[in-house]
């Protein structure tokens, strides 16, 4: 998770940015249909999709995407779409959890099995990763949004878990300094309402995986970690990737060309 945000800062620096929109949009919109498929959909009596609409807007995709993308699951219009989860382990023994969206189970597990196969990695089974992970909410503002003491605060106040700041550099998890607000799985859209009362809109919410412990990567395995990211982020069934990675600046400037 902490090296894969730093993948997409490299692909915006090579000029990737317009791409890497277009696919965040389309990831953004199957989330949003089949979260109005699996509910209400009304954004306020469906929490799920509460989550996806909020997270498109804070990517400024515009309304009308997001309109269209509900009426699509509204309208019968959507094929039978199936969540897999798969974990396995990349250059170095960093570990991914990749969850995927499909409607082609076959295609999505061949995409992502090649992705590892070719780029040192190698799936396992089911659990095989998920153990040494935690299955937590996760709220992100900008450094804007306030101070330290202030985000804590409204934390606290709201019941979350943890809160990390780093207002002077890119944080490890997006691409611009911030506060990262964690909390448990069952209590995320409790505690993202009340810190909206206080702070303002989240810049994203979300369910995630968290590591437990990091691997530490350096050398050549970086470079080829890098190309696996790139592989699994060209799937268009992938959803999102998490990995366990750490990786200096130097490091990543160094194999980023």
């Amino acid at each position: 998770m902490a090296g894969h945000s730093k993948f997409k800062n490299i692909m915006h620096r090579k000029g990737r940015a317009d791409a890497v929109r277009s696919k965040l949009f389309s990831r953004l919109s199957r989330e949003i249909t089949v979260a109005a498929k699996s509910g209400m959909p009304d954004p306020a009596m469906n929490p799920r999709l509460r989550l996806a609409v909020n997270n498109a807007k804070a990517e400024s995709m515009p309304k009308d995407n997001i309109d269209r993308a509900i009426k699509k699951a509204a309208g019968g219009e959507v094929d039978a779409m199936e969540e897999i989860r798969y974990e396995g382990r990349g250059p170095g023994g960093v570990q991914f959890v990749v969850e995927v969206l499909t409607d082609n189970r076959n295609r999505a597990a061949a995409g992502v099995r090649a992705a590892f196969a070719k780029h040192g990695g190698a799936l396992g089974e089911s659990g095989s990763v998920t153990f040494m992970w935690d299955r937590v909410g996760r709220i992100i503002y900008p450094a804007e949004a306030g101070s330290e003491d202030a985000v804590m605060e409204a934390a606290i106040e709201a019941g979350a878990e943890d809160v990390e700041s780093d207002l002077e550099k890119p944080d490890i998890y997006e691409d611009a300094p911030g506060h990262t607000i964690w909390t448990k799985f069952e209590d995320l859209n409790e505690v993202a309402d009340a810190m909206s009362k206080v702070l303002g809109d989240p810049k994203s919410t979300a369910i995630v995986w968290k590591p437990q412990s990091t691997v530490e990567l350096t050398g050549d395995p970086v470079g080829t970690l890098m190309k696996l990211h790139d592989a699994l982020d060209a799937e268009d069934d992938v959803q999102q990737v998490y990995s366990n990675e750490e990786v200096s600046d130097e490091e990543m400037e160094k194999y980023a060309g």
